[in-house]
């Protein structure tokens, strides 16, 4: 049986009633294959065309803000929304890198800003989208890529890491959160597509020693992504939360614990189970956002294949 057409006009046909009968062979084709392949052939693209595949041109025109662009999966993601036409505005601290990216994208023919902001500190988030609405205008596109992992035993007593990662993983995120929410919610409501991309991680669930602070924060971060659904939801606003494994950043080489970093637990699981890479990640991102305004794809895991 063949489904042909799409849900509102699809239809169950037989095999017999829409692919002929093999033909009778003839002498350079004995079998009749030629005309079956044909007949199928025809038949397959008719299915085909019915199918409305939502290309990634999709996200031509729309307006991106980026957080974490500086580097990883945050750079990755604004460049290949830029690449599809977005525009984006680029957020993170170091500057000097926000601006190489900016230069690049320009290169590229496509529209970026780089905008020097600090999630943890609500004066410089409050700046950063007053400046993104002044050149870019209103965002409908939102990803929230900031963040840090610093793992230690909770013996150790790291104070300041934890609040490092809980004011920039969790509250940081809330910070961009609110400050675009308005715009996400505007646009859902003239019947443009209006995403928030919040980027958590499998250790949100999977546990490691030492980790324990860290996945606390992505844990609170995928948590956050499913009750903000309840509330956007409703008003066409879609919530993506994605959560990777191990993903080759420059996350690693801020683990200040050699047992549990590049040269230690962290190294060998790389060794071990492979990685996945920033580009994939933002692969992810740029399709996710790019299917019909009514679908949304609210949580995804991924993971190097060795590591699932």
């Amino acid at each position: 049986m063949l489904w042909v057409g799409g849900v509102a006009g699809g239809r169950v046909v037989s095999r017999r009633e829409d692919i002929p009968e093999r033909a009778t062979g003839t002498r350079g084709d004995p079998a009749g294959t030629s005309q079956d392949f044909a007949e199928l052939r025809r038949t397959t693209q008719n299915m085909e065309n019915t199918v409305d595949h939502t290309p990634l041109s999709s996200l031509s025109g729309r307006t991106a803000v980026v957080t974490g662009a500086a580097s990883g999966m945050g750079a990755a993601t604004a460049r290949l929304l830029a690449a599809h036409g977005a525009r984006v505005a680029l957020l993170a601290r170091r500057e000097d890198r926000l601006k190489e990216l900016a230069a690049e994208i320009e290169r590229d023919g496509g529209r970026a800003i780089a905008v020097a902001v600090d999630v943890t500190d609500q004066a410089s988030v409050d700046a950063g989208a007053a400046r993104v609405h002044a050149e870019l205008g209103a965002a409908d596109l939102v990803v929230n890529a900031a963040g840090v992992m610093l793992p230690n035993p909770i013996d150790d007593g790291r104070a300041d890491e934890w609040t490092r990662m809980i004011d920039t993983n969790v509250t940081g995120a809330l910070r961009i959160i609110r400050a675009f929410t308005a715009d996400l919610v505007a646009a859902a409501a003239r019947g443009a597509a209006a995403d928030l991309v919040n980027i958590s991680s499998i250790g949100a669930h999977a546990l490691f020693p030492g980790y324990a602070v860290y996945a606390a924060t992505k844990a609170a971060l995928t948590h956050l992504s499913a009750s903000l659904r309840t509330e956007f939801g409703p008003r066409d606003v879609r919530v993506t939360n994605i959560e990777p494994g191990l993903t080759d950043t420059e996350l690693a080489s801020h683990v200040d614990n050699p047992a549990l970093g590049e040269e230690g637990q962290l190294g060998e699981m790389f060794d071990a189970l492979g990685s996945l890479s920033a580009d994939e990640i933002a692969d992810l991102v740029a399709y996710v956002t790019s299917r019909p305004r009514h679908v949304n794809l609210r949580q995804i895991v991924v993971l190097p294949t060795r590591q699932a």
